[in-house]
């Protein structure tokens, strides 16, 4: 089965990979050759998610899914949420943002957080389904750890005294936001009858 995941990030894309079983193949937006910015315009982490996968399917007829994910602060009243990627500046720069976050919470005691990652898959069955991923912690004083990317190297989830940052990437998808919510679009896939009319 081959699917598109709608995103540019090959970071992302090895997560996934790594948590899809062999018979499911994904395919980038290189290989189908949309090298355009996809539109992000929604208010909130679900819309945008949907609005990826949307777009793949109505202007290249792919089965396709596509994620997003906010990192939501207790103390910033959920912020920096639909804007996690570019908090710092326009630009996506992850020691920037994690920079602006630390300085945020500098004065203040409540340090919990939430990465929540929702992903969105259409095509498939001509259906339009979600599933969303929750990853508890808090956010640290400092950066720890050179592994994963965005603010792993800040945030500390619930139960564990190492960052994401400091985990191997299989215990990382054990536990993490989209790590979750790819078990359930496996669920979904693994359950879900495909026609050959539904994707290229």
């Amino acid at each position: 089965m081959k699917i598109v995941f709608a995103t540019a990030n090959q970071n992302k894309v090895k997560e996934v990979q790594a948590l899809l079983p062999d018979t499911v193949q994904i395919l980038s937006l290189k290989d189908i050759n949309c090298l355009e910015d996809i539109p992000e315009t929604s208010e909130t982490i679900e819309g945008n998610a949907i609005q990826k996968a949307q777009y793949i399917f109505d202007n290249y007829g792919y089965a396709c899914f596509a994620d997003d994910t906010g990192l939501e602060v207790d103390a910033l009243n959920g912020d920096p949420g639909i804007y996690s990627a570019r908090y710092a500046e326009p630009e996506k720069n992850a020691d920037n943002n994690m920079s602006k976050l630390l300085n945020e919470l500098a004065a203040k005691n409540n340090r919990k957080a939430h990465f929540k990652t929702v992903i969105a898959i259409i095509g498939f069955n001509k259906e339009l389904k979600t599933f969303e991923g929750i990853c508890n912690g808090e956010i640290t004083t400092e950066k720890y750890g050179e592994k994963g990317f965005g603010y792993d190297p800040i945030f500390k989830p619930f139960g564990y005294d190492i960052t994401f940052a400091q985990m191997p990437l299989a215990e990382k998808n054990k536990i993490g936001h989209r790590g979750k919510a790819v078990q359930k679009l496996i669920s979904y896939l693994t359950k879900t009858s495909y026609s050959k009319s539904d994707s290229k």
